[in-house]
């Protein structure tokens, strides 16, 4: 990171370690190569992984079949196997999220900009359409103070320590009460004690109340929302 290399491991196929080698697997840790300055923060998807530069710059590696590296290309389907400049962002940027096929990065002017597959509105412009370059989530008017993706869905603290959610909800990882796709950003309900911090998984979502609570909502098949059911 800021004060050495970046390291990564796992699967290679497409590119994802960033080490200049696709299709391999790496079970100890390769030196992303081509990174154009410190990195602050780094963020994995599916196939894909994203670091934030000190600069405030973003550069991404790995599959782009649905533009998820932000470089203004899509298909991409053997990927990059080191790092590209995701292109167009108005601002620099303060924090960065991967989802399985999108990303997005929350910039210093507290605005949420996203790139790559849309099939669920999880780039949050209004729109179904995947995007190779940055689009700004619509309705975040109110300030934002962290970004998180999931699946195919996104979330955000907001300033007044609330939560907004975009994306895939078809087992209600928006928490808005409803089961139905977004793709602007609807506000969750039923955080009325404040928000401190908020993650994604891949179908749900969790919140850390300012209280010190958890709340979380989505899918729970298997009990990730930790309320003793297994109901979503």
């Amino acid at each position: 990171l800021e004060s050495g290399p970046v390291m990564c491991w796992g699967n290679g196929q497409f590119g994802q370690l960033g080490n200049g080698i696709s299709k391999t697997v790496q079970n100890e840790p390769v030196e992303v190569t081509g990174l154009a300055g410190p990195v602050v923060d780094i963020t994995a998807g599916e196939y894909h992984t994203c670091a934030l530069l000190k600069n405030g710059k973003i550069q991404c590696w790995g599959l782009n079949g649905a533009g998820q590296l932000g470089n203004g290309i899509t298909r991409e389907f053997l990927g990059r196997n080191v790092p590209v400049d995701v292109i167009g962002l108005p601002a620099p940027a303060q924090a960065i999220a991967a989802g399985t096929n999108h990303t997005c990065a929350r910039l210093m002017n507290g605005t949420v900009w996203c790139w790559g597959n849309d099939e669920y509105g999880q780039l949050g412009d209004g729109t179904k359409f995947r995007h190779s370059l940055p689009v700004v989530v619509i309705g975040l008017e109110s300030g934002t103070a962290a970004v998180a993706s999931g699946g195919a869905h996104a979330c955000v603290l907001t300033t007044g320590g609330g939560a907004r959610c975009w994306g895939d909800n078809q087992v209600g990882q928006l928490g808005d009460g409803t089961e139905a796709d977004r793709s602007t950003s609807v506000e969750v309900s039923g955080l009325e004690n404040g928000v401190a911090a908020i993650t994604a998984g891949i179908s749900h979502t969790c919140a850390l109340t300012t209280d010190g609570g958890a709340k979380c909502w989505g899918y729970n098949g298997i009990g990730q929302l930790g309320d003793g059911t297994t109901t979503n």
